[in-house]
Formats: structure tokens, C-alpha cells, sequence
């Protein structure tokens, strides 16, 4: 009896071991979903859906069990019948394109105009429409699973057939890297993102929430949120987040717009070592530090969520959660001195994104 209880209490005061676990998750168009969950040794964890290669959860130790940093819900539903995105990954660009055109080496290709005449992450079959393959990995100091989808002319209107992957690595020290890469037969674009939604704290906005990114200039649109070519200089205005910023303030700041909020592309320095961006909640402490190899960051503060989804915080609503979207810069293919997105024919590309917790 004795050397039962001792046993027992050992594995009852044993530390979590790096682990992997999979669920079903719904259905969509009769294909199953499934969700892979991560966990390492610190009781970190992070949830993926094979639909979208969507990140739905990504679990912290908190005072009382654990807490959610992004907008999430246990209903496949919730993800399929809204127009925000959320949690997915999109491509094979993210952001507008304008008139769903661009030209490669003299050609020109057109592709879903599905948002007015423009297209909008990768048009209406793109990564965030498709049910991906899973395989994971274990090792002494990560737990990664890897999305895989070939993407052909026949799906998504772009050119060339595409392996695309994106595997999502949870770290012993917490970290999560996104990687995305892609290969293709043909010469095609490839700018895909995370269009994860976060909220560090237990309340159902993110107006008290400081946010600080590496940036001196954003975007200017023209009225079909179209990038004009043109930087925008930060300083002095809403957009100036040099120092932490209260959203709220902030977002106080944009009231003269149509937007109310941000949806907006700050420019930022790509570099390993210094955060693009960094989110911290002023009443629970916790903050997440956006690094990114890329030169865009999109800042979208939900501010046209509306009650056509329900989250485990709540029916929809603005300033919900801010989604940050690192990638090259929107438009590119129209806009040159923003930076080069195409992948030729039997190349291949690689991007990361990488979030820093603290708790």
C-alpha cells in the first residue's frame, strides 16, 4: 500500500513532459478537421486545426488553471461562417490585391477578385479554405506539427502548383515559431501570414492593453484599402507606437476615421534580434514580443467584428481582440521598392514568425 502511494505521488508531483495529442474537431464540406495539441514541460500549450492550418489556442499558466492568449472557440462553425479570418493562415499572399492582377516576367495572371474588384488573401479558395495534412514531431526540446497542401491553378486561380507548409514549433522556453514554406513548378507568388487574433487578458477587449512596434511609417490607402505606393510618417500621429501605447488611446485617437480603429500595414525592420512588435495587458502583466523576417506588420483591431461569430469571451465585438500579421509589405507586385514576392518555378521560399511570451 505504502509503495503504491509513494508511486503515485511521484507521478502526481512529476513536472508535464512534452506531449502531442490529437482530437477531432468538426467537419467541413465532409472532410474531417483535427486538432493537434502541443504541450511542453512547462504546461505550455498550443492548439492547431488541420482547416486553415489555424491556430486555435495557445494555453498559459495563469493564477487559476490556465489562460487563452488568442480569440478562440471550441465551434469549427465559428471559424467557417464569419468573413475575419480568425486564427487562419492565409495566402498564397496575404492582404489586397489590386484587381486581383499582376505580372511576372511580361505575364500577366488574374486571379479571385473576392473583395469588390480587388483580391484579398489569396481569394476565396486559397490557404484559409482548404483542410491540410498534419505531421508532427517530438524532441527532447520542441513538439512541432507541419501543415501540408499542394495548391494548384485548378484551386486557387494562381500559377504554378505550389507545396506549401507552415509548421508551428512550441519551445521548451515557451517560444512558437510559425514556418512557412513553399515550392513551386511555376513561377507564382508566396506571401502567406498568421491571422492569429490576440487578447492577453481575461476581460473582452483589448483597450487596456500598450502595444510598441519597430516602426517609423505605415501605409496610404486609397478608398478600397489599396496601398498607393506612398509611407505615411508615424511620428505625431495615431500610428505612433515608438513607446508603449494604450490602445485605447490610441484607437481614441483614429475616431475621425471611418474605421474607428486600426486596419492599417506599419512598415517595420526585419531583424532576428529586435522585436517588431511588442503586445502587453496592463492588468495581468502578460505581453507577447512579435519577431519577423519580413517588412510588413498588418494592425487590425476587430473594429467591424460584429455578432456573426461567438468566442469563448463572447459574441463578436470591435476592439475584441488586434490581430498582427507579419509579412512583406501588400501589393507588392505593384509596388517594387515594397519588397519581392514571387517564387520562381523550382525554388523555394522560407518566412518566420516568431512569439516570445511572458507570464
Amino acid at each position: 500500500m505504502y509503495l503504491i502511494a509513494y508511486i503515485t505521488n511521484l507521478i502526481n508531483t512529476e513536472e508535464p513532459l512534452m506531449n502531442i495529442e490529437k482530437a477531432p474537431f468538426g467537419k467541413i464540406n465532409s472532410q474531417d478537421v483535427e486538432k493537434y495539441t502541443l504541450t511542453n514541460d512547462n504546461g505550455v500549450s498550443i492548439s492547431v486545426l488541420t482547416f486553415a492550418a489555424l491556430w486555435q489556442a495557445f494555453n498559459v499558466p495563469a493564477d487559476k488553471g490556465t489562460v487563452n492568449l488568442l480569440l478562440s472557440s471550441d465551434n469549427l462553425e465559428n471559424y467557417t461562417n464569419n468573413p475575419f479570418y480568425a486564427g487562419r493562415i492565409v495566402g498564397r499572399i496575404g492582404g489586397r490585391l489590386k484587381g486581383g492582377q499582376f505580372e511576372i516576367d511580361g505575364t500577366t495572371y488574374q486571379v479571385d477578385q473576392n473583395e469588390g474588384n480587388n483580391s484579398l488573401h489569396g481569394g476565396s479558395n486559397g490557404f484559409a479554405n482548404q483542410v491540410w495534412q498534419a505531421t508532427t514531431n517530438q524532441t527532447a526540446d520542441s513538439v512541432s506539427v507541419t501543415l501540408s497542401f499542394t495548391f494548384t491553378p485548378a484551386i486557387d486561380k494562381f500559377p504554378g502548383n505550389l507545396d506549401a507548409k507552415v509548421t508551428y514549433t512550441l519551445h521548451k522556453d515557451n517560444s512558437v515559431t510559425i514556418d512557412f514554406e513553399g515550392t513551386t513548378d511555376a513561377n507564382t507568388l508566396f506571401n502567406p501570414t498568421s491571422h492569429a487574433y490576440w487578447n492577453l487578458s481575461e476581460t473582452y477587449n483589448i483597450l487596456n492593453h500598450t502595444f510598441q512596434a519597430n516602426s517609423g511609417s505605415h501605409l496610404e490607402f486609397d478608398d478600397e484599402k489599396i496601398a498607393t505606393g506612398n509611407l505615411l510618417v508615424n511620428a505625431n500621429t495615431p500610428f505612433d507606437f515608438n513607446q508603449p501605447t494604450l490602445f485605447k488611446d490610441a484607437i481614441d485617437g483614429m475616431s475621425n476615421t471611418d474605421e474607428k480603429g486600426f486596419d492599417d500595414i506599419l512598415v517595420v525592420d526585419p531583424d532576428s534580434d529586435e522585436a517588431a512588435a511588442t503586445l502587453k495587458d496592463q492588468d495581468s502583466g502578460r505581453s507577447i514580443k512579435l519577431y519577423s523576417d519580413r517588412n510588413g506588420l498588418v494592425v487590425f483591431t476587430a473594429n467591424s467584428f460584429n455578432d456573426v461569430a461567438t468566442y469563448t469571451n463572447g459574441p463578436a465585438h470591435p476592439y475584441q481582440a488586434v490581430a498582427l500579421e507579419a509579412q512583406t509589405l501588400s501589393d507588392t507586385p505593384h509596388h517594387p521598392n515594397f519588397g519581392d514576392v514571387t517564387l520562381k518555378a523550382n525554388e523555394t521560399k522560407n518566412y518566420q514568425i516568431k512569439i516570445v511570451p511572458e507570464f
